[in-house]
């Protein structure tokens, strides 16, 4: 009978369900959640409750999430012993789990009870602990041609804190008798011996939407989310290794268009965000994955102002949009009357993905390392005109500026450069100079000087041979 019982508890099965009983207690009862003090509530395991029971997907977080909670919350955890079990058995395990725990140290009692034991505190969550630095192992860095003095302050609390680099570092590697370089993101992980091992996230073209994602194939409509908010708006269930499913929010990594997938018991839904309180319905979209509109939110200027909150996978935290603000609407109104595309790349000078962003948001940018159509580098602030479809320069900032210039001028230091090389200008300095002049460059230097003396010397000779007109 008992080993009949044991095939059935060890058979795979769609739903199984908690058997608990409290210590020195004979009468186990199914699990249907937890009350407000931490205890488990609980119902008596007939057919008739069964509505009421908590049921545990075989690859479901909801076991987790249950012990968790009660490991959070309980005063006397050790006070319950748990047992998980099949639901279709649930009848017969209940009776014959009753009479085991009448001779709990009976051999072969003990033995099927501890193979269907659960242990709450296998569950409790380990305190958060940041990397000791003097874990890291630099050779792995200098293997990618990064040393200890290219990371700053701010990159380096981002890894000891098992976070991305916040920016992107230049990288190389060998393979073969060939240099790879790219730009990445960098992070450290600890392996099952637990030792770090650093991570790169190279920089990919775009988000790869098409091929598997933590083991599974992503809906065309969650293709179409991450294309257009960078979120697949939904809880996916992932499965990254062989029969380890889970629910998780994936979103795309901004700087290097990687996916990114963060199980969804990882995330705290917060009740408050900015000050503005979330009502059950906001929580429970969040908690989906879904995007929710906030108003009334306080910033840390103390202004008010409403937006779509939503969670960032990459990020593991809220993201902010203010697309739904009037203000955001006007722009948005604009971006889709204009058939002006943002490039990537500016008179020689790439764009970052930051100086993009903030064009497409009509924010001024500064750029250097521009080319001239003489061949010269030069520097400007530039802007977006959404009326003309078009870029303009500036050689001062225009957001800050009293007036601003004219619609193609470099920064100062680039001004007389850029009139002379691109604009055919010139003054009494620059007259009949041949040669571009060079960035910041405003008068001909010595070489350019003696040309152009010799210049109108040779034009002064033919003058004269041509002699005098009557």
């Amino acid at each position: 009978m008992k080993e009949n019982l044991k095939d059935q508890a060890q058979e795979t099965k769609e739903q199984d369900v908690l058997l608990v009983t409290e210590k020195d207690s004979t009468n186990p009862k199914v699990v249907a959640g937890l009350n407000e003090d931490g205890t488990p509530k609980t119902v008596e395991a007939k057919k008739e409750n069964e509505p009421e029971f908590l049921k545990i997907d075989k690859h479901g977080s909801a076991l987790e999430n249950f012990m968790s909670n009660f490991m959070r919350q309980s005063k006397e955890p050790t006070h319950f012993h748990f047992f998980r079990v099949p639901l279709n058995a649930i009848d017969n395990i209940a009776n014959v789990l009753s009479n085991m725990l009448k001779d709990p140290e009976n051999p072969s009692n003990k033995k099927f009870m501890d193979e269907i034991r659960i242990l709450p505190e296998a569950f409790a969550k380990k305190p958060y602990q940041a990397i000791n630095e003097a874990r890291i192992d630099w050779k792995q860095f200098e293997n990618l041609g990064i040393n200890k003095d290219m990371i700053d302050k701010k990159t380096m609390d981002s890894l000891l804190n098992w976070q991305k680099t916040p920016t992107l570092l230049p990288i190389r590697t060998e393979v073969g008798d060939s240099i790879i370089r790219t730009d990445a993101r960098l992070s450290l992980r600890e392996n099952a011996d637990g030792k770090l091992n650093l991570v790169v996230h190279a920089v990919r073209k775009e988000p790869q939407l098409d091929s598997f994602v933590y083991g599974i194939k992503l809906t065309e409509d969650d293709k179409q989310n991450l294309r257009q908010t960078g979120h697949a708006g939904r809880l996916v269930e992932i499965e990254p290794s062989k029969d380890q499913k889970m629910q998780a929010f994936i979103s795309i990594d901004k700087l290097t268009n990687e996916l990114v997938a963060v199980r969804a018991d990882r995330i705290k839904i917060p009740d408050q965000v900015k000050g503005a309180t979330l009502n059950e319905q906001q929580k429970k979209d969040l908690s989906e994955g879904k995007s929710v509109h906030l108003e009334g939110m306080t910033s840390k200027n103390g202004k008010e102002f409403n937006a779509s909150v939503q969670i960032d996978a990459d990020r593991r935290s809220l993201e902010f949009k203010f697309d739904n603000t009037p203000k955001q609407n006007q722009s948005q109104q604009q971006d889709q009357q204009t058939a002006f595309r943002i490039p990537t790349k500016l008179l020689g000078a790439e764009l970052s993905e930051q100086q993009q962003k903030d064009m497409k948001e009509h924010k001024t940018i500064y750029v250097t390392g521009m080319t001239d159509k003489a061949g010269e580098k030069f520097n400007a602030y530039i802007k977006v005109n959404t009326e003309k479809e078009k870029l303009d320069f500036f050689k001062w900032n225009p957001d800050k500026a009293k007036k601003q210039g004219a619609e193609v001028t470099p920064d100062n230091a680039s001004k007389t450069q850029v009139a002379v090389n691109s604009e055919g200008k010139t003054n009494e300095a620059t007259k009949n100079v041949k040669e571009p002049l060079k960035q910041g460059q405003t008068v001909p230097n010595d070489k350019q000087q003696a040309k152009k003396e010799e210049q109108k010397q040779e034009k002064k000779e033919v003058k004269k041979s041509k002699g005098m007109k009557l």
